[in-house]
């Protein structure tokens, strides 16, 4: 894609998160998000084939930034306890910095078809993979348990951090997400020693 392109892409994708955190899914048709990104209805169907492609490309953009701030942030940490500090701090403070991308991955997600969710869950799966790299690491390294279930622990830290979001939407972001980092990694740590 040339970067005029890249950029209309961009544009698009950042409308379409504002309309839907503010409209749900449902009730964001793609006339809005034409208007909130600044170009014809017509344009979007040069990016995207329907709706759901435009929330598909949202989920694949976003959570691909996501999982390379993951990766570039724990590759210099020492140790596995490290790493899962970083993931969790990551995830949360991004999330917590960026409501409109809590509200359409937290409410949005759920709220999707089943062939959506799938098509969404093949976006979310190298996060769920590089978690279980960590916990490969911290195995091999003799910080974490030999007998952890590293497929079963991976889901887990997902559900927990993804259910810290959730709540924390629910509540009306009445506390800092950023300020549960270290008693989230000390549960996680409790029981993966």
């Amino acid at each position: 894609m040339t970067s005029r392109k890249q950029e209309k892409f961009e544009m698009i994708l950042d409308a379409a998160e504002k309309v839907i955190a503010e409209n749900g899914f449902h009730g964001s048709q793609v006339s809005k998000i034409a208007k909130e990104a600044g170009v014809a209805d017509g344009t979007i169907y040069l990016y995207f084939k329907n709706k759901e492609d435009i929330l598909i490309s949202l989920f694949q953009d976003r959570l691909g930034k996501l999982v390379d701030l993951f990766n570039s942030s724990i590759r210099d940490t020492s140790t596995a306890d490290e790493a899962l500090r970083k993931i969790c701090e990551i995830h949360l403070s991004q999330l917590e910095q960026n409501v409109d991308l809590a509200y359409v991955t937290q409410i949005e997600l759920r709220q999707s078809s089943l062939e959506l969710r799938k098509a969404i869950g093949l976006a979310v799966k190298p996060y769920i993979v590089l978690i279980e790299q960590v916990l490969i690491r911290g195995i091999e390294e003799g910080s974490f348990r030999a007998d952890l279930d590293t497929k079963l622990t991976r889901q887990l830290i997902f559900g927990a951090l993804d259910e810290v979001v959730t709540s924390w939407l629910i509540s009306g972001m009445k506390y800092s997400m950023t300020e549960q980092v270290e008693h989230t990694v000390d549960f996680f740590l409790r029981g993966l020693k």
